[in-house]
């Protein structure tokens, strides 16, 4: 689940200004279509931009070199990508390599994040398009500037969901069932890495439907879950270890802070995404209801320090649970209530003593 930072957008300007007849149709009106989403896309960013972009071909018939519809990603994407977007015109950038000038699109849509800081690799290709723009979004916080035409379903567990539905009115099916199995295999992907694999907090009625009804429509979820979460890399399981080791728990906050440096990427021979999932290993502990992940990072600036947030639902000795959202946006950062994040342009130590100030 990726988190979106906040900027100085008021939650009253990030709204909802299409529906999702409006969106399809945007869509339907664009003879050419890039797909962009954040910088390092996880299931969810891929799972919807791809789903989407597939629907558009399939729709219109093209496939290829002259699909209607392509992928710009920003890397580095999860290995396992190439699975899911076989078939799928995709072009792979690696920031700070700005986006490709060969292709002037008659549209463009976002998913998964409509953040500034999140696109900066596309920013100097969006600015001067940002009128043939559409947004797709399910966090809290966003730029409203980059496009007048946003369909944000902030009680969305996954973007997939708003995408999902997008689908059908592209290829006119009346239910997820009826989707092809390239398509609701990419939305099925969105749908379980964004709820943990069914298991964080943001699991309702609605991602139980949608999910049975991808799996009616042919998705294989045990070989889904093999080629996702049972393929880890040795150096993951070191660096996993190094994160554990780094563990500090702060009792007066029910809280857990782990930190990796550089250097145990550098010693375990570990990929910038190895690190995923390990912020969610301490909230097993009853006692910690927030746990977050300090890494440390360098761009052209100088050293700077990713959170990644997360909190547990339900109250605790009377206390309700923790907007980790809310502790974010003290930081420049933001996302959802239970899962969000920030880039603190500070050390480790530093980014820890800032973070343990501002949660409650």
């Amino acid at each position: 689940m990726t988190s979106a930072p906040t900027t100085n957008s008021t939650s009253d300007s990030w709204t909802t200004t299409i529906d999702l007849d409006q969106a399809a149709d945007f869509i339907a009106s664009k003879d050419t279509l890039v797909m962009l989403t954040h910088v390092k896309p996880d299931g969810d960013a891929l799972g919807s931009s791809s789903a989407i972009a597939r629907a558009v071909n399939l729709a219109r018939g093209t496939s290829g070199a002259v699909s209607a519809a392509e992928c710009w990603y920003a890397a580095p994407v999860p290995e396992w990508s190439s699975s899911l977007l076989s078939g799928v015109k995709v072009r792979t950038i690696d920031p700070p390599e700005p986006a490709p000038s060969v292709l002037d699109p008659e549209g463009i849509v976002i998913t998964d994040t409509g953040s500034w800081s999140q696109l900066a690799p596309f920013r100097a290709f969006l600015e001067p398009r940002l009128d043939r723009t559409m947004i797709i979004d399910h966090h809290l916080q966003g730029d409203p500037e980059i496009s007048s035409r946003r369909l944000l379903d902030t009680k969305a567990a996954a973007v997939v969901q708003p995408a999902a539905e997008i689908c059908k009115r592209i290829l006119n099916v009346d239910s997820c069932a009826k989707l092809p199995i390239e398509i609701a295999t990419a939305l099925y992907v969105g749908l379980a890495t964004d709820t943990g694999w069914f298991k964080h907090s943001n699991v309702d009625g609605r991602v139980m439907r949608l999910a049975a009804d991808l799996l009616d429509a042919g998705v294989d979820h045990s070989a889904l879950l093999a080629l996702l979460y049972q393929r880890d890399r040795a150096p993951r399981l070191k660096l996993m270890a190094r994160a554990l080791d780094s563990l500090e728990l702060i009792p007066q906050k029910n809280a857990a802070i782990m930190s990796l440096s550089l250097e145990d990427y550098k010693a375990t021979k570990a990929a910038p995404g190895d690190s995923g999932g390990f912020v969610d290993i301490p909230q097993t502990v009853p006692n910690i209801r927030v746990v977050a992940l300090l890494t440390e990072q360098h761009d052209h600036e100088g050293v700077l320090t990713k959170i990644s947030l997360r909190s547990k639902d339900g109250e605790w000795n009377g206390n309700p649970p923790v907007d980790v959202n809310v502790v974010c946006n003290q930081l420049g950062g933001g996302g959802h209530a239970r899962a969000s994040g920030a880039k603190v342009r500070a050390s480790l130590e530093e980014t820890k003593k800032q973070l343990i100030e501002a949660l409650p």
